[in-house]
């Protein structure tokens, strides 16, 4: 069975043909890097290091571009025209790159905890300013933008009337109408700079308090969010791509915007397969700061949250959301991370219990040609949901029939004259496959994991006793501690000690 994948673009699954044979190029929007992530960005990081890890499985050699956003103008629908670098370097009273490297640390820092595999190339928007002008000015060129005080916009109405005949009309990807974006578009900053509501910026004229700013051919400004992934996905995987990546809240403006850049630019849809995953959810709603339901990855990691009963480790977060197709929507609960933590417990004693029978050789003579029909029909499963638009919750539910299978043999509940030689070693071999290199998933202690976050609590208790006390040798000696052990505390201004593990 070939590799299918659900195409936004088309609306529907097809079947995987690359560009070039063997080889993969994907393009993933990574994050903005103006705070620390939380939650909801953690499904499209392990979404798409999963999607990497299977690619390679398959045997293609995949060039895995995820960009850092680090500068530019945010104007999304339903939010202030604004750029969140600058704005939150003011907040922290930091430089501007202090502040993005802080961040961007925080997050390589996450996607570890994860065990996510760093990408191929990872890109920043602040290295790509000039690749960015020269797409700008090719696009003005070609007369699919205009020039107004400085700042320079996308012509959405030119593009649509050109291209729609051609089969390329703006919102072909989120199947939105330009006449209806033209009605409803909300009125943003300098508005009345644009030929059209749903004009957006390739370029903003920096006013004078604006910390980030470089010269172009249109004055000292900034760059558009969107013409960003244009620039770094055409500069390190060409004209056309396979496969663009995202959170399915990227669809419109964001990768809207980038398919009509580039297609002016280089006459063609900048991927063959767009792949968005669903968003994760509390009580219904998205994760986002505008609905005060944000939990950073360091909370989840520490528990230090109002809405969560406990700290979870990152494979539980991982494994949470491998139970779930990546197009379906994840609602997030405790009662839903502690069942993710009991069945991941589950899966990998019964791994380790596999492990173990292989190493101490186990070697029976007869077969039960009914039981193994069964595991193989299970193992077998494995690729063929993968292939079916990486179906990872099919793959888990056929992983935990298995489990009382390994667990009976262990505890000699199932004869060892029930299998045929090298039983053992084949579903040892298929399940290190998933259950390491595919899902990425490795053994957790639960309670171990608890304990920390108790001796942790503990220690900044006693941190802010002696601070109340004025013992600062006290207090700093076990700052600079668990400094030496990659522990890093942080006295917040409402009087909270926060940690990261380095």
């Amino acid at each position: 069975m070939s590799l299918k994948v659900y195409n936004t673009l088309t609306r529907q699954k097809e079947d995987f043909i690359t560009i070039t044979p063997g080889h993969v190029g994907m393009y993933v929007c990574g994050p903005t890097v103006s705070g620390e992530s939380h939650l909801g960005h953690a499904r499209p990081f392990i979404t798409f290091d999963i999607v990497y890890r299977y690619l390679m499985h398959l045997g293609y050699k995949v060039r895995y571009v995820r960009n850092i956003t680090d500068a530019g103008h945010f104007e999304e629908e339903g939010r202030e025209a604004e750029d969140k670098i600058s704005k939150k370097a003011l907040l922290e009273r930091l430089e501007p790159m202090e502040l993005v490297q802080k961040y961007t640390n925080l997050y390589h820092w996450a996607m570890q905890q994860f065990n996510n595999l760093p990408p191929s190339i990872e890109p920043t928007a602040t290295g790509h300013i000039i690749e960015q002008i020269e797409m700008i000015k090719k696009i003005i060129a070609d007369g699919y933008a205009y020039e107004a005080n400085g700042s320079v916009y996308f012509d959405v109405e030119k593009y649509n009337e050109d291209f729609a005949p051609q089969g390329h009309p703006y919102g072909m990807l989120s199947g939105r109408i330009l006449e209806d974006m033209l009605e409803t578009t909300r009125e943003l900053d300098n508005q009345e700079e644009k030929r059209n509501k749903a004009d957006f910026a390739l370029w903003k004229n920096a006013p004078p308090e604006h910390i980030m700013r470089w010269n172009s051919p249109w004055g000292e400004g900034f760059p558009g969010w969107h013409i960003e992934c244009s620039a770094m996905s055409t500069k390190y995987l060409g004209a056309e791509f396979d496969i663009h990546g995202g959170g399915m809240d990227l669809q419109f403006p964001h990768h809207e915007c980038e398919i009509a850049q580039s297609t002016v630019c280089n006459h063609k849809t900048p991927a063959r397969y767009w792949l968005h995953n669903n968003m994760i959810t509390i009580n219904g709603r998205k994760m986002g700061k505008s609905y005060n339901n944000v939990i950073k990855l360091s909370e989840l990691f520490s528990g230090d949250h109002p809405a969560l009963e406990q700290a979870y480790h990152p494979m539980v977060i991982r494994f949470f959301i491998l139970q779930t197709h990546y197009r379906s929507t994840l609602d997030f609960s405790n009662e839903a991370l502690k069942a993710s933590e009991k069945g991941l417990k589950r899966l990998m004693e019964a791994y380790e219990n596999l492990n173990k029978l292989q190493a101490a050789g186990f070697a029976p003579r007869a077969g039960d040609t009914e039981l193994e029909a069964k595991c193989v029909k299970l193992v077998t499963g494995f690729d063929e949901f993968m292939n079916d638009d990486f179906n990872t919750a099919k793959v888990l539910a056929n992983m935990f029939e298995l489990v009382p299978v390994i667990n009976g043999i262990k505890d000699k509940h199932i004869a060892t004259e029930a299998l045929s030689a090298g039983f053992i070693e084949k579903l040892q071999a298929q399940m290190k496959v998933y259950v390491e290199d595919v899902f990425g998933l490795t053994s957790i202690n639960a309670a171990d994991n608890g304990k920390l976050s108790g001796v942790m609590q503990l220690l900044i208790d006693i941190r802010k006793e002696a601070k109340i006390r004025k013992d600062y040798v006290t207090s700093d000696k076990i700052r600079n501690e668990l400094a030496g052990l990659g522990i890093q505390l942080k006295d917040e201004k409402d009087g909270n000690i926060s940690y990261t593990i380095n």
